[in-house]
């Protein structure tokens, strides 16, 4: 891998202000001083150029350890970028379609169920599915899987009971249980986040021969060079953690231990990764699916994956605002959904500064990236701070853009 990006002690050659810059600095550090997030990194690039890359804060508030550059995080979601790329090599191939129905590839899902009014129901009832759920249904969420705690009742119920999201089970055990559940809505008719991109994991696997850790640091990680990206258990010297909360005494439930590796290998959040590694693969992404001399996807996939997917009459899941606020892939916010990632469709309507093609994602640890093609920028912010994530996303836009005045 011969990439290697350029650090410039000048902003101004790519067009940032320093003292705007600053601005991100003072009120991160701020924040952290005031104890209300333990540390972050962040990490500006522009036209290959690295503008901004610091460390700030602690690693470990608990432990007094410092944030380092190469700090490891806990990505969450911003793994679903890199379980979608795993797919789109494989389509690639010609191993797989992502128009074939997943049950081509996991039989298990050819007897799925729908669940009527899933978003009131006191009661599971079922009805048959008008059509088969897709692979491009599970790159774009409208597959209909859902998770636990964005259904209705009935259907959170089942999830619950089966023990879906178990970090015991396998990918295969983890299929079996949830095909046996009936989908929250009709495939191809909801945008509804949930477990579509690890069943999408699933079906990497079933296709490639390999595990799922296997195939993404083989076939992603080791090829772009991110060397400090897997789903393997980290050093505790390196780990990242967030902070004890004053109100339970105890670091946030919905992080699982960075130390131990789990039997789940979670295409939708089971990654670990550092800002540098998670640049490199953005990097890819923007040149067209390919890093120096090293190509992972085509500039056709790239611009497939980088469109939006949904139908203008895609309905959308009731918690999706709740979730996502100013940056959900709603009509209203000019913020459509991919194949692995948000995409900006229309100037102004979303609140947050951005541009048209501009793609993104974020993990519920805290984590945010967005890549912009036409101002070829790409901003990455960790932190393990799930509390107070929205803020952060909502403040790294918002900072970034208004330090770039050329």
């Amino acid at each position: 891998m011969s990439f290697e990006f350029a650090r410039t002690d000048r902003p101004e050659d790519a067009g940032f202000s320093s003292a705007r810059l600053q601005r991100l600095i003072d009120v991160l550090s701020r924040d952290i001083d005031a104890k209300l997030v333990p540390g972050a990194v962040a990490l500006i690039a522009r036209k290959g150029k690295v503008v901004l890359h610091e460390a700030l804060g602690l690693r470990d508030r608990e432990a007094n350890a410092s944030m380092q550059r190469d700090s490891v995080f806990r990505i969450a979601s911003m793994t679903k970028p890199l379980t979608s790329v795993a797919a789109m090599m494989l389509a690639e191939e010609g191993r797989l379609s992502i128009a074939d129905p997943v049950a081509q590839y996991l039989p298990e899902f050819a007897e799925t169920q729908v669940a009527v009014d899933s978003d009131h129901a006191a009661t599971l009832a079922t009805e048959a599915c008008r059509r088969p759920l897709t692979v491009q249904d599970l790159l774009r969420h409208t597959s209909g899987l859902t998770y636990a705690p964005l259904t209705g009742p009935a259907l959170k119920q089942a999830y619950i009971d089966a023990g879906v999201g178990d970090l015991k089970h396998t990918n295969a055990e983890f299929t079996a249980k949830l095909a046996r559940l009936p989908l929250a809505y009709q495939p191809g008719t909801t945008f509804q986040y949930g477990f579509s991109t690890d069943v999408l994991g699933r079906v990497v696997e079933v296709v490639s021969g390999m595990s799922l850790d296997a195939f993404i640091e083989q076939h992603i990680c080791a090829r772009l060079g991110m060397s400090n990206s897997g789903f393997a258990a980290v050093d505790a010297s390196r780990a990242a953690e967030p902070q004890i909360d004053p109100a339970t005494g105890k670091r946030p439930p919905m992080l699982r231990e960075a130390t131990m590796k789990p039997a789940w290998l979670s295409g939708g959040s089971g990654l670990m990764s550092t800002a540098t590694d998670y640049l490199r693969f953005c990097q890819m992404l923007l040149d067209g699916g390919a890093l120096g001399d090293t190509r992972l996807l085509s500039p056709a996939t790239v611009r497939l994956m980088t469109s939006d997917h949904l139908a203008p009459d895609s309905q959308h899941g009731p918690m999706m605002r709740t979730m996502f606020g100013a940056l959900a892939p709603l009509p209203e916010n000019g913020i459509g959904f991919g194949l692995g990632f948000a995409v900006r469709k229309e100037s102004g309507r979303c609140a947050l500064p951005g541009s048209m093609g501009d793609c993104s994602w974020s993990g519920v640890s805290g984590t945010y990236f967005w890549i912009d093609p036409r101002e070829q920028l790409i901003a990455i912010l960790m932190m393990q701070a799930p509390l107070q994530r929205m803020r952060y996303r909502y403040l790294m836009r918002a900072m970034v853009y208004q330090a770039m005045v050329g």
